[in-house]
C-alpha cells in the first residue's frame, strides 16, 4: 500500500510540475500580448519592425501551446526560453541595463531624472 501511495504521490509532483511549467509560458506569452497591444507601455515603445517580430514568435508560441496541451515539462521550458530569445534583447534595447522585465518598474524614470 505504501509503495502504491509512493507513485501516486510521484505522478502528482509530475502533474504539478508539468502544469506549472505550462502557465509559466502561457502566462508569459499572453502577459507580453497585452503589453505590446498597449499603446501607453511597451507597445507605444517598440518600433513596427520589433513589434512584429515580438508578435510572430507569440503567434507562434501561442498556437504551439494550443495544440500540445499534454507536452512534457521540458517542451514547455524550451519553448519559453526560445521565446525569452526573441523578446529580451528587444527589450534590453528600450531599458537598457534593466534586467529580466519586460517593464521598467514604475517610478525608474523620475529616480533618474533626479541624478
Amino acid at each position: 500500500m505504501k509503495e502504491q501511495s509512493f507513485y501516486l504521490l510521484a505522478g502528482n509532483v509530475q502533474v504539478k510540475e508539468r502544469v506549472e511549467a505550462r502557465n509559466e509560458l502561457e502566462g508569459y506569452a499572453y502577459s507580453l500580448k497585452n503589453q505590446i497591444g498597449d499603446k501607453e507601455k511597451l507597445g507605444g515603445k517598440l518600433s513596427s519592425e520589433d513589434k512584429e517580430t515580438i508578435e510572430t514568435a507569440l503567434e507562434e508560441h501561442i498556437s504551439w501551446l494550443e495544440k500540445n496541451h499534454e507536452a512534457d515539462i521540458e517542451e514547455f521550458k524550451e519553448h519559453k526560453k526560445q521565446l525569452e530569445e526573441v523578446v529580451q534583447p528587444i527589450i534590453s534595447k528600450l531599458y537598457p541595463g534593466g534586467g529580466a522585465g519586460a517593464e521598467a518598474p514604475e517610478g525608474e524614470d523620475s529616480e533618474r531624472d533626479e541624478l
